[in-house]
């Protein structure tokens, strides 16, 4: 599994704190280089994602970590995902925003010459870790995906000492929905 260059995928940076972390540390075997992938259209509202984005990068350049931010278009999204709206969380709307990431970062990493990704978008209370892990193998078919079990308890230790921002919910508008 050597020589493998990896986007991770971030939703948040008190979600990806300590995968990025474990990969600054080399604990992950085989990650030769990384970087990490703010693509987050369904964040809802702009504000919102400019939050979530903001403290992204402060910690991204706090750790001397590389990244890209994909495209906001919140609009191009919602066409993605029409008619799964009133999807319940964790239903039909979140396995299709995935995959749809999923492809944005695949046509990203052809192009850059990365040739795997793994994500932190199940490291979070309102998701499922395997439903990430099959949208992910789904939509990869090009680019390989790993499935990486984070390390909770780092993540939360890093999370008790920082400031960062933290929502209360995943950040689809739908998702708001109760």
């Amino acid at each position: 599994m050597d020589g493998i260059k990896l986007i991770l995928m971030s939703c948040c940076a008190p979600c990806s704190c300590g995968a990025i972390q474990q990969l600054v540390n080399g604990e992950i075997c085989g990650i030769d280089d990384f970087i990490v992938m703010f693509f987050n259209p369904n964040i809802f509202p702009e504000t919102e994602y400019q939050k979530r984005l903001d403290e992204q990068i402060k910690f991204c350049e706090k750790m001397g970590v590389k990244y890209v931010v994909g495209d906001y278009d919140h609009n191009k999204w919602k066409t993605e995902i029409a008619g799964l709206e009133n999807e319940p969380e964790r239903g039909a709307r979140c396995s299709k925003c995935f995959a749809y990431r999923f492809c944005y970062a695949c046509n990203y990493a052809k192009k850059h010459g990365f040739n795997a990704i793994a994500s932190v978008f199940g490291v979070s209370k309102h998701k499922n870790q395997a439903q990430v892990d099959a949208a992910g193998q789904q939509s990869c078919t090009e680019i390989k995906y790993l499935p990486v079990d984070w390390d909770e308890k780092l993540r939360q230790s890093i999370n008790h000492e920082s400031d960062f921002y933290r929502q209360n919910y995943c950040g689809c508008e739908f998702s708001m929905r109760k």
